[in-house]
């Protein structure tokens, strides 16, 4: 059985091109790109808690402000996903949120969608990755629809529990049934660019080493 805390510690030490590269060899989706990293510095990595809004009412029971039921759940390995696709600009992400967040040591944030207070976010050095930015709140144009369902992003269906790797190249989601095949991937491609920066290092001519062994990279 894979260990989910193992699977978050490999994957924070791989960087996304690496991740799509390894996709790519086994014809798995996954890769969105257009979500550029607004605050904090560096890769995150963590499991999918998975917030979904929408313009509809809110579900019955009390009120409670969105995002704040993913906060209380989530901790260090985790990353908070947000979908927010109506086409309202409305923010789907804050301030208070991304304080909150941090308190809680969550990995980060990304938001199919606007967000708002991104400099209070870049204080804090707290991870967002966002569609866009707004000053606009939610408060009367979008409502939470749902915590830890499914959501989209971009092209791709994401579960709660899903794996979330995130730089400034893009965001890769990874099914948990499918982690284990692409970190073994993804792995092996890191060693071999690892040897092939070494022969370069050492003076063989850079076309010898991409033509001989980066076009056939993903074959095998």
């Amino acid at each position: 059985m894979t260990d989910a805390n193992d699977v978050v510690r490999r994957l924070r030490r791989l960087d996304c091109c690496a991740v799509s590269d390894a996709l790519d060899k086994l014809g798995l989706p996954g890769v969105v790109t257009g979500l550029p990293q607004r605050a904090g510095q560096g890769r995150i990595a963590g499991r999918a808690v998975t917030v979904k809004l929408g313009t509809s009412a809110a579900p019955p029971g009390p009120t409670k402000h969105l995002g704040c039921t993913a906060i209380e759940s989530a901790g260090p390995d985790d990353v908070i996903v947000v979908e927010q696709r109506t086409g309202v600009e409305a923010g789907s992400w804050g301030g208070l949120l991304s304080l909150g967040a941090k308190v809680k040591g969550v990995a980060g944030v990304v938001a199919d969608g606007p967000v708002r207070d991104i400099d209070e976010a870049i204080g804090m050095d707290f991870p967002v990755f966002a569609r866009s930015l707004t000053s606009f709140t939610a408060r009367g144009r979008v409502t939470e629809q749902g915590t830890n369902v499914p959501v989209r992003v971009g092209d791709v269906d994401v579960a709660p529990g899903d794996y979330v790797v995130a730089d400034r190249s893009a965001v890769i989601f990874l099914a948990a049934a499918q982690v284990e095949r692409v970190l073994d991937a993804a792995e092996a491609i890191v060693a071999k660019e690892a040897a092939m920066a070494k022969a370069i290092l050492a003076g063989t001519p850079i076309g010898q080493v991409m033509g001989g062994n980066y076009e056939h990279m993903l074959k095998g």
